[in-house]
């Protein structure tokens, strides 16, 4: 288990701009050894910067404490707000991140999705009677590259409250489309979704966790 983090830019687009190369440099370093699974920009509709989602393969709330004291982007005042949130990467035959080197894209490539389950009394109970259903759909779309990284949001004793996907679509129209036959929209699990667009930052990656 690890966490994940979506931050959100405060109004001035200048310190991210500031805190960039520092930020690249500390990203680098906890993605070489392993600490960062994945992190992604958030941007508005417009492709404007409006956060950060960070994905830590670290083993307690001190990995967490550490990479945000570490990350010029939370001490430097870049990110406005954040949450933290328990996080399991779910083992799928993920395709190879972009690496060192390869081209960074101009423009949107990737969509992080966020859904989380309903609160009510039944909610834990819809998403069991879906799961394997659900892991049935993902593993193919893990597979061909349609989802690069996925996994649930956790809360503090390790229920799943929640799941956080990174697809290879460059609209909402089609990340909407793609999530609506998936068991966890048509079974009710899923109350919550939110979109933003994305891209990759070519980093030294470790494999994600991996499944047959």
């Amino acid at each position: 288990m690890g966490y994940a983090i979506i931050a959100w830019d405060g109004p001035d687009p200048a310190r991210r701009a500031a805190s960039r190369d520092r930020h690249l440099a500390v990203i680098t370093r906890w993605a070489a050894d392993g600490r960062l699974a994945l992190g992604v920009p958030l941007f508005t509709p417009g492709w404007q910067p409006a956060g950060s989602l960070m994905v830590l393969d670290v083993p307690d709330k001190a990995g967490l404490d550490a990479y945000l004291a570490d990350e010029p982007f939370a001490t430097e005042g870049v990110w406005a707000r954040w949450e933290a949130h328990p996080f399991r990467i779910a083992p799928l035959p993920y395709r190879a991140l972009p690496q060192p080197g390869e081209p960074i894209s101009a423009t949107r490539t990737h969509t992080v999705i966020v859904a989380l389950d309903g609160t009510d009394e039944g909610a834990a109970a819809r998403r069991i009677a879906v799961r394997e259903a659900h892991l049935a759909r993902v593993l193919p779309a893990a597979a061909d590259g349609t989802l690069a990284m996925g996994g649930a949001i956790l809360d503090e004793t390790g229920i799943m409250r929640g799941s956080i996907a990174v697809t290879r679509h460059a609209t909402d129209e089609a990340a909407r489309a793609w999530l609506a036959s998936d068991p966890y929209m048509t079974g009710g699990v899923w109350q919550e979704v939110m979109l933003h667009g994305t891209r990759f930052a070519p980093l030294p990656y470790r494999p994600l966790p991996h499944g047959s």
